[in-house]
Parts: C-alpha cells; sequence; structure tokens
C-alpha cells in the first residue's frame, strides 16, 4: 500500500469507491451531482492550496482524503474513505497521516469535518483522533455540507 498525492490518473476509480462507499454501504444517497468536488479534485482541492491524497495497492485505489483549505486557519477534511476489505489495515490512518502533516504545515489551527450519523465507526475513529462533536452554530468559518443527517466534527491543532 501506498499513498499518494492526487494527480487525475484515477478519477473513475476515486468517483466509484466514493459513490459506492457513500450509497451502497452507507445507504446515504448522495448522487455525483452533489458532490461537484469529486468532478475537479485539482480546482476544488489542490489550486486554492489544500490537498487531496489516495492511497493505493496494486496500482487500484482503496482509499481517498482530502483538505480544503478555509480563512481564519480553518481547514475542512472531506472524502475520507477506505474500501470495507482494507480498513484493518491501517490505510485511513495512513492517510490521515498525511493529511494532519499537511494541515500543520500550512499553519492550520482548526480542522472540521462533517460525518454521517450512522458511520459509527468513523465517529470511533475522529474521536480517538482528538475530534469533537460540535454544532453548526459552533463552526469556527462558513461552511455548506450535504443536508443530510449528519454531525459535525472539529479538531484544533
Amino acid at each position: 500500500m501506498k499513498v499518494e498525492t492526487y494527480s487525475g490518473k484515477f478519477d473513475d476509480e476515486i468517483i466509484s469507491l466514493i459513490l459506492s462507499i457513500q450509497n451502497d454501504e452507507a445507504k446515504i444517497g448522495l448522487s455525483l451531482g452533489e458532490q461537484p468536488d469529486l468532478m475537479d479534485i485539482h480546482s476544488c482541492y489542490q489550486q486554492p492550496g489544500g490537498e487531496f491524497w489516495i492511497a493505493l495497492s496494486d496500482d487500484k485505489v482503496i482509499g481517498t482524503i482530502g483538505l480544503m483549505l478555509k480563512e481564519n486557519h480553518c481547514a475542512v477534511l472531506k472524502k475520507f474513505f477506505v474500501k470495507k476489505t482494507f480498513r484493518s489495515q491501517k490505510v485511513g490512518l495512513s492517510l490521515y497521516n498525511e493529511l494532519l502533516k499537511y494541515a500543520i504545515s500550512k499553519d492550520i489551527h482548526h480542522i472540521i469535518l462533517d460525518t454521517p450519523a450512522v458511520a459509527h465507526a468513523s465517529h470511533k475513529f475522529y474521536e480517538k483522533a482528538g475530534f469533537f462533536k460540535i454544532s453548526s452554530a459552533e463552526l469556527p468559518v462558513a461552511y455548506s455540507y450535504p443536508d443530510r443527517d449528519s454531525i459535525l466534527y472539529l479538531l484544533n491543532l
């Protein structure tokens, strides 16, 4: 397994993995059209100063994570997904560690994220990593997310 920054080489696999986990596993019902960042990762993540990483095994995408920079030393963790058969192999931790190193290098003080209420394993990961639940009124910056049954988290670095 290796982690690398997004290059545009695996777009179809990235989209397929994310939509499969969102809709087949979590039953969230999000369409690609509701996630325009997936159709232009470079412009939505990298160009404004953030980053997007993929985890690969045998040149196949097995995980993703993105960091969108916001104002006031804030960023948003997005699109953190790992293929089910690789979840016990520390793929998520490897992706998260890349994101964290990058956030620190960019002088990010707060990372926010939204996650489906049904994603209990994700909640445990985030809470173990130091994130805590917040309300939308506690968001340190303006942040819109799909109008779903989401839980908001904040990490102070």
